[in-house]
């Protein structure tokens, strides 16, 4: 089968995942509103997202080993559909939160074992590139579900916008049950549960890499989080400007993921990492000292696009090749630390807001940001391409 139209498949399977992943964000005021509660506490529904999403990665980088990456994703992305549906039938904050939870569960197994089947189809030498694209479509996604989600609970409500990704999930199924059944797809039945994921672990390259990733997911994720939210109290615009601004973060996440491997390729890995989490400091930072200049607001919500592209798709590029036999696992561990530590910065941000402001939060997230920079240079060895972890 054509490999673009490999990657053209699972890419509109994570442009769906990932509209309906990172909506909420804009349409966070909106859901407040409507179900009589404050913004700090309807963002329990962004982390009851988050952790269920990190935690099954590591059951769904087992499964994807055990009965093939392909029909692992068709069958996720099936059940997927169904629980988006729910959501908006949803009448409090909790039976909310528990629908995103569904939702998170089964949303897990899209990106991680999407990046293992790449890292499978794709040599070395084409696999960031590779890994760029389809991230750059699945952001694609992100970015217009900010400006469609925006628009629909503008002229509609936000209920409409889980209807609608349901509708967008209902295609992406008959896709991949259709021609993406030609997908090649191996079953490994030797393939054990905990093994796999204990012996990278092991591995102290990629041990730091894994911990660099959490602290990603805590300041990057828990920074875009409360973007929505900033914007709604910063400017009192509705819904659809909120997501007009935030298309941003899509749109310069598509362009640096689709230019990720060629600059990996001129600079380094490490540089390239690490001037992706620059970029997001520096947003940040241009949100505590410029929050009321709306124009640099929407610059700092691009540079946050761009650097988030920059830094996940070189870790991720990295993992392939942890365990080149089981990528699965090696890609699973970074969906899990990443959303499970982007869950936990969301939380601790949602009592940083309420017991202080927006600018506080950035202004720690953009801290931690800074210190992440300095420590991703100075790591030795972890970034090389050829670090294998051999099953045992």
């Amino acid at each position: 089968m054509d490999k673009k139209k490999i990657l053209l498949i699972l890419g509109f399977a994570g442009f769906v995942t990932m509209a309906d992943n990172w909506v909420v964000s804009p349409i966070l005021p909106s859901i407040a509103q409507d179900l009589n509660v404050n913004v700090a506490t309807a963002s329990v529904v962004i982390t009851a997202y988050m952790l269920p999403f990190g935690l099954f990665q590591l059951l769904f980088g087992y499964l994807a080993e055990r009965f093939g990456k392909r029909q692992v994703i068709t069958f996720s992305i099936s059940i997927f559909t169904i629980a988006t549906a729910l959501c908006a039938f949803a009448f409090a904050i909790p039976d909310l939160a528990f629908y995103r939870a569904l939702t998170g569960m089964f949303a897990a197994s899209i990106m991680p074992v999407s990046f293992a089947l790449i890292g499978d189809l794709f040599p070395m030498e084409e696999r960031q590139s590779a890994i760029g694209s389809f991230m750059g479509i699945s952001m694609l996604g992100q970015g217009l579900s900010m400006a469609i989600g925006g628009s629909i609970a503008y002229f509609l409500n936000w209920r409409g916008v889980f209807g609608v990704y349901a509708g967008l999930a209902v295609l992406s199924s008959l896709l991949l049950f259709t021609i993406g059944r030609k997908i090649p797809s191996i079953q490994n039945k030797e393939s054990k549960a905990l093994m796999p994921y204990i012996n990278v672990l092991k591995n102290p390259s990629s041990a730091k890499i894994y911990l660099l990733v959490v602290f990603e997911g805590v300041f990057l994720l828990g920074s875009f989080s409360f973007l929505g939210g900033f914007l709604k109290q910063a400017f009192e615009i509705n819904n659809f400007a909120i997501g007009m601004v935030m298309t941003a973060f899509g749109i310069m996440a598509l362009f640096a993921g689709r230019n990720s491997g060629k600059i990996a390729a001129k600079i380094g890995r490490k540089k390239t990492a690490a001037i992706g989490l620059g970029l997001a400091c520096i947003a940040d930072i241009l949100l505590v000292t410029m929050g009321s200049f709306l124009p640099l607001i929407i610059i700092a919500v691009g540079l946050m696009g761009f650097g988030f592209m920059m830094v996940h798709s070189t870790f991720i590029t990295i993992a392939t090749e942890f365990a080149a036999r089981e990528r699965s696992y090696a890609t699973s561990l970074v969906a899990f630390f990443f959303m499970c530590s982007g869950g936990i910065g969301t939380a601790i941000g949602g009592r940083i807001v309420a017991a202080s402001s927006f600018q506080m939060l950035f202004a720690i997230y953009g801290t931690g940001l800074l210190l992440i920079t300095i420590a991703t240079l100075i790591v030795k060895k972890s970034f090389q391409a050829n670090i294998q972890i051999q099953r045992m």
